[in-house]
């Protein structure tokens, strides 16, 4: 092993070290504990967690099998898909459950990262500040408050484990210990791709601090020279080559094209981006959940002060790195670890992300820590130093946690968003999406018109839109602007869905059939869609097919209380004998009672009904009969009418004939 370094400390106690693993996982609680009470957001955790049926049952063998064949949003990452299920297996829906787990993968991710440094240096202090510094930059919120970026948490722990496996195999090399690492590299690829660039990062290391790249008298060693450590790692480089693959052919599909945006762009962009990330980590004032690409490319001026910067970070930090290789490793490692998510390949139509800083930056904040040991010579110095490096924790964690509270919900989320950018129209149909959600129709309509307005051919912002019309009951409007949504991106999800509703709602129902039934062959899951498809086949005249759509929706989702309402009514109410079943109505309308807790005056109207068809009239009245003691407290004159009317006829021991589905 290497000497350790000149600001080496003596020997840290295991005492001292529980200290400071229990100091870092309390600042973590500090600034992240209060997403326990935050919402889930508009923002993928849809696509993710909540709006996704094979994760939101729970851990069932099925699921495990579709994480591992599938995609999510055009990513394979089977091991984050797993960690959602298991969440949704403990905790169900309940996103305070799910923000913990990100929580507690971020503080043991970072005392794994304290005690690595330590380990490998001697120093616990450095080492303490940089762990510090990662797990409370407000930089961080991104990657765990926001439950979808679950991959960053549990890739940041797998990288910590894989940085630790090598340690102990270059200590004492066997067959057995390298495995582990290749596990555990394997590991955090299947939870994030961008891990690929762990060989060069195992190739840092070699140089600081374990100095592999030569002996203590500086002259190369057979076993530790360059082509010994670039061979000794070619299994890896063999995992990451095939990740690479394996993401750009899944991702195929959410790559831009270079006619849309110029690769002169992409490397302008990514140059500034480079920058744009050094000011955040120094002054983190504007940080955003999106940054939208500029649509011209940076200006030319500040492309050219951001790669003479770069630069002259690169050549200063080479320099001075003679004396002190942490800077050369800290500053590589940033650069490296940016490379996959720098933009030359770009995926979507986002300049920069906070969130692609979680693990490239730790080579700077352990750079800048061990900057500050190796100059603090003195006693006053060196307690100035830990002076002043409390004093930055504590003040970036009151910053992380204003940061953290932008996320509580989507509409905090994209208003924030909105306040920092400037023509965003990603927020802008975040936030519209968000206040369509909370009936603030009108509202939605503004922000969905500014997005609109930003990017005429924005998917979101024209479906927004056609949601929000529809919902006013202006369904020509609506359809205009969903079917301008079709050409852009025939495979969104839920378009087809949308106007499929709009064009039910006119009367257009041939029309409606098809694109729910082209909705389904996206989301064959989609229970919503496919009751609503039912509907339109009942409103048809094929209630046959509308009854099997019913069927199909209830064993995708049990509980869905429409499905269960619409095949009762049809089933207890259709005309053609054989196909009502009264006995399968009654039970179906008890389990909807069950679920709407007897206070939903239509359901209980349904199972009385229900009972009307199986000759129970005396059941059939007394159920009609709290059902009109309902609707007369709710005040609804309409429906409480018409039960009059229904407990006549089952007085008369006359059942209820109507094929019209029970929306």
């Amino acid at each position: 092993m290497a000497k350790r370094p000149r600001f080496s400390e003596p020997t840290t106690s295991r005492r001292a070290k529980a200290a400071c693993g229990i100091f870092l996982l309390a600042v973590t609680w500090a600034v992240f504990g209060q997403t326990i009470s935050h919402q889930f957001v508009n923002y993928d955790d849809q696509t993710y967690v909540y709006g996704n049926p094979v994760v939101s049952q729970g851990l069932t063998l099925s699921g495990l099998a579709a994480a591992f064949t599938h995609t999510v949003s055009h990513n394979w990452q089977p091991l984050t898909v797993i960690s959602h299920m298991l969440d949704c297996q403990f905790y169900g829906l309940h996103p305070g459950g799910h923000h913990f787990t990100s929580i507690l993968l971020h503080g043991i991710a970072a005392v794994l990262l304290f005690l690595l440094l330590c380990d490998l240096t001697g120093a616990a202090g450095p080492s303490l500040l940089a762990a510090a510094l990662f797990v409370v930059h407000p930089l961080r919120a991104e990657s765990v408050a926001w439950i979808a970026e679950r991959k960053d948490v549990l890739s940041g722990l797998l990288f910590m484990l894989t940085l630790g496996a090598y340690v102990r195999y270059v200590r004492k090399p066997s067959a057995s210990r390298y495995l582990v690492i290749v596990l555990t590299f394997a590991l955090g690829l299947m939870s994030k791709p961008m891990l690929v660039t762990v060989p060069f990062v195992l190739l840092l290391l070699d140089y600081w601090p374990l100095r592999r790249f030569e002996s203590s008298a500086g002259t190369w060693k057979k076993d530790t020279g360059l082509t010994h450590l670039l061979r000794e790692k070619v299994p890896l480089f063999a995992l990451s080559l095939v990740s690479v693959s394996l993401t750009l052919f899944t991702q195929r599909g959410a790559t831009r094209s270079v006619e849309e945006i110029p690769i002169t762009l992409r490397t302008g962009n990514a140059v500034v981006s480079l920058v744009a990330y050094l000011r955040d980590m120094i002054w983190p004032a504007r940080l955003a959940a999106f940054y939208p690409f500029p649509r011209n490319g940076p200006p030319v001026w500040e492309l050219i002060l951001c790669l003479c910067l770069v630069v002259t970070i690169t050549v200063v930090m080479i320099s001075a790195g003679r004396e002190r290789r942490y800077l050369i490793t800290g500053w590589l490692w940033y650069l490296v670890m940016l490379a996959p998510v720098i933009g030359i390949v770009q995926v979507g139509l986002q300049a920069r992300a906070d969130r692609y800083t979680y693990l490239p930056q730790i080579g700077l904040y352990f750079a800048l820590a061990f900057l500050a040991a190796d100059l603090a010579k003195s006693r006053k110095l060196r307690r100035l130093t830990a002076g002043g490096a409390f004093i930055l924790i504590i003040l970036l964690a009151w910053r992380a946690r204003a940061e953290v509270s932008g996320w509580r919900d989507s509409e905090s989320l994209w208003t924030h968003a909105i306040k920092s950018t400037s023509e965003n129209d990603v927020a802008e149909s975040g936030l519209a999406d968000a206040l369509l959600a909370r009936g603030k129709i009108d509202e939605a309509i503004v922000h969905a018109r500014k997005a609109a307005g930003y990017r005429p051919n924005s998917v979101e912002a024209l479906n927004n839109l056609g949601v929000a019309y529809s919902r006013k009951g202006q369904f020509e409007e609506a359809i205009a602007q969903l079917e301008k949504v079709i050409p852009l991106d025939p495979a969104r999800p839920n378009v087809h869905y949308n106007l499929a509703t709009a064009l039910l709602q006119s009367g257009r129902t041939d029309e409606a059939i098809s694109h729910f039934e082209k909705e389904l062959e996206l989301q064959p899951q989609y229970a919503q869609a496919r009751n609503d498809l039912g509907i339109a086949l009942s409103q048809k005249g094929d209630l046959g097919e509308g009854i099997a759509q019913w069927q199909q929706t209830l064993e995708i989702q049990p509980n869905n209380l429409d499905a269960q309402c619409n095949l009762a009514w049809v089933l207890a109410t259709c005309d053609d004998p054989l196909l009502r079943n009264g006995v399968e109505s009654v039970r179906l309308a008890q389990r909807a009672v069950q679920l709407s807790q007897g206070r939903n005056p239509r359901v209980l109207r349904l199972l009385a009904v229900g009972y009307a068809e199986t000759g129970r009239f005396p059941e059939a009245i007394d159920a009609a009969e709290r059902a009109l003691q309902v609707a007369t407290e709710q005040g609804n004159a309409g429906l409480a009418a018409t039960l009059r009317h229904n407990i006549e006829q089952f007085q008369a021991q006359m059942p209820l004939r109507d094929s019209t589905p029970s929306r």
